[in-house]
């Protein structure tokens, strides 16, 4: 498996082409200039060593050293051996809130990036759960399959938005059902859902039926509540910029308020806690402590290990090619001239 430290590097590549282009047009005009001084038998006497060839052999042996130069910054790495990790954790899925409720700005900079901080900063007290990320609103969707990939998590994560779905309203026990999909691992003893929402819920009875059920499967449901009781506007932008408020269907302002008796029912239902998650830190602190207290279950994940720097191997290369460049001069090469495989020799 191969890494590159530094991509943004690939850019310079970019530089090849145009130094060709630029060879070119320098070339061109060179040649009628040449015409423009003397006809060709006559420059051929006046620079009789000057090669047709080694212009263009020079160009290539410099755009070969640009470009392993290139990767040399890059910095490829390679891993050298798969090493096979053994890990004791818990399943945990996230089931995160999409809907347009998650854009009240009741909790800066709004209830949707205060949701995904959370998550986020969760996930870097893990050290080896596996963990999976489910988004909903209207119906829930497959964010990310569990996983102990943490980076690709957070990257799933700072993805998400509340127009990815195209149906609106908020149903939890679509969210819940999704999530009972997730752990396929029959001897995991302890499997963990966090829902993160401001507590709307339109699926009514349902959401009770899914959570009988989840719990009957060994799921223990948490809720983190994100928003304030009191409650905000849901803004319409674009572009960043607030055009107007969210209205019902009587033209007043909708307010989108925190919903703690929802969240709090749920996570008792679901064997769970509730916690509110306007304290960053004392939230993250509490679901730390709930997942210290349970039983781990040992598992196995393939990982590369041991990655090298390969830089030094391109950097070799490119010196090469350039030295090559600069010593080798545009005039002909004697024991090239006898073999005449470019048909150099003047045969008049």
């Amino acid at each position: 498996m191969v890494q590159f430290d530094e991509k943004l590097y690939f850019y310079l590549l970019g530089l090849i082409p145009v130094l060709f282009l630029l060879f070119l047009m320098v070339q061109v005009w060179k040649r009628t200039k040449q015409r423009e001084f003397a006809n060709a038998r006559m420059l051929k006497k006046l620079a009789p060593e000057k090669s047709k060839f080694k212009a263009s052999l020079k160009l290539m042996l410099f755009l070969l050293g640009i470009a392993f130069l290139v990767l040399a910054l890059v910095n490829p790495k390679i891993g050298t051996k798969l090493e096979t990790v053994k890990r004791e954790g818990v399943d945990i899925v996230f089931a995160v809130d999409v809907s347009k409720s998650m854009l009240a700005e009741d909790i800066a900079p709004n209830r949707l990036e205060k949701a995904k901080r959370l998550v986020s900063q969760i996930i870097n007290q893990l050290a080896s759960d596996r963990i999976g990320i489910i988004a909903y609103a209207g119906q829930a969707f497959p964010q990310l399959p569990i996983t102990t990939d943490y980076s690709a998590a957070k990257m799933f994560l700072q993805s998400m938005n509340t127009d990815m779905l195209s149906s609106q309203g908020t149903a939890i026990n679509s969210a819940i059902d999704l999530a009972s999909t997730y752990y396929n691992d029959e001897e995991q003893t302890n499997r963990v859902l966090f829902i993160v929402s401001d507590g709307e819920d339109h699926s009514e009875g349902n959401t009770l039926e899914a959570l009988e059920k989840a719990v009957s499967q060994g799921i223990k449901v948490y809720t983190i509540g994100v928003g304030k009781i009191k409650g905000a506007p849901i803004p319409i932008k674009r572009n960043g910029v607030v055009e107007s408020l969210k209205k019902n269907q009587e033209g007043e302002v909708v307010i989108s308020r925190l919903n703690e008796s929802v969240l709090t029912q749920i996570a008792a239902t679901g064997n769970g806690s509730y916690v509110n998650g306007a304290n960053t830190e004392d939230a993250v602190t509490f679901i730390k402590e709930e997942l210290d207290k349970m039983d781990k279950k040992e598992f196995e994940a393939k990982q590369f290990a041991e990655y090298k720097d390969q830089f030094q191997w391109f950097l070799g290369i490119a010196i090469f090619f350039l030295f090559l460049d600069i010593f080798l001069l545009d005039r002909k090469t004697k024991w090239l001239k006898k073999l005449n495989l470019f048909n150099e020799h003047d045969n008049s």
